[in-house]
């Protein structure tokens, strides 16, 4: 059966990504989460649920964590589809909260 993405009948979304130092000093990925922008006028309090990608084996994430070359997204829309995500491993990261004023 084929799927179908409804991301786009949904209306616009904004990608967050989130960036910080690692052991090493290294501005490396924290996480990644997107949310729909809301419609309706007023204060929207939204909370994104991050998360990352991960390395599929111990030698992948042992010289990732040793080069600090840790696994990314390059495109946006991968975080904002979510089609072929299934297929990536990924570890929760905590939350970030945002706020809108839809006027």
């Amino acid at each position: 059966t084929p799927r179908v993405s409804h991301a786009a009948s949904t209306g616009p979304q904004i990608v967050v990504s989130v960036y910080g130092p690692d052991f090493f000093g290294n501005d490396v990925v924290r996480g990644y989460g997107a949310v729909h922008v809301p419609f309706t006028p007023g204060r929207h309090t939204r909370t994104i649920a991050m998360f990352v990608p991960e390395s599929t084996s111990r030698l992948q994430r042992f010289t990732s964590w040793f080069t600090g070359r840790r696994p990314e997204f390059t495109d946006p829309r991968v975080v904002a589809q979510g089609e072929g995500r299934e297929v990536t491993r990924v570890r929760s990261q905590g939350f970030v909260t945002i706020s809108f004023n839809v006027v």
